[in-house]
């Protein structure tokens, strides 16, 4: 299985947010790095690790690595990262 670092950010729109495109990062420190740059102009943001295959699609529930914001409740359920 392959690791995916995933940083997804939401912008404020009427009646509450809506998530921005989702960017992949290489590691799981590059992640981190780029939710805390983007927090200072976002609503909110969260990076996430996933390990899954792409080839059958099977993927392993998402582990926060890092949160900045208010965010949805069931983002915050989320198992963190060590």
């Amino acid at each position: 299985m392959a690791e995916f670092y995933v940083v997804q950010s939401f912008s404020h729109a009427k009646g509450g947010m809506a998530a921005d495109a989702p960017i992949q990062a290489q590691t799981a420190s590059q992640a981190r790095r780029m939710a805390e740059r983007l927090a200072g102009r976002k609503a909110a943001v969260v990076a996430f690790v996933r390990e899954g295959n792409v080839k059958t699609g099977d993927y392993e529930d998402p582990k926060l690595l890092a949160t900045y914001g208010k965010l949805p409740e069931e983002i915050m359920e989320l198992e963190r990262a060590d």
